[in-house]
């Protein structure tokens, strides 16, 4: 009986973000326009850039506020100290409509993310 509470209470521990951090954004005026994957960059697309994480991934990025973005990994960076990922202009003004730099949590989702988590995008 003990080994069957024990299995409930451990698989409904919440998963290890995979980065931690501040997150800011950038536009295609502040980039050069083309993406590390070779996509073209765009404003309005929920994009990443992370200097680690595989091209393709969807990422769940939790702000300290609460508000959340489902966003897919296509560059690299952040070229700035300190930061662990560069969100699109679109995915920041989900977290928050007028800040440009914040608290979050990271998490890999893979390269399909759960139907709900996306079903608003």
């Amino acid at each position: 009986m003990f080994e069957l509470v024990a299995l409930m209470l451990l698989s409904q521990q919440p998963p290890e973000p995979f980065v931690e951090g501040m997150a800011s954004y950038y536009t295609v005026a502040s980039s050069s326009g083309v993406t590390a994957s070779g996509e073209r960059m765009r404003d309005n697309a929920l994009t990443c850039a992370m200097r680690e994480g595989e091209f393709g991934h969807y990422y769940l990025v939790v702000a300290a506020n609460g508000r959340s973005v489902v966003v897919r990994l296509n560059d690299r960076g952040p070229y700035v100290r300190r930061r662990v990922i560069d969100l699109s202009k679109a995915a920041m003004r989900e977290l928050h409509p007028s800040h440009g730099l914040m608290w979050v949590k990271v998490y890999d989702l893979g390269e399909k993310p759960p139907p709900e988590l996306t079903a608003n995008q």
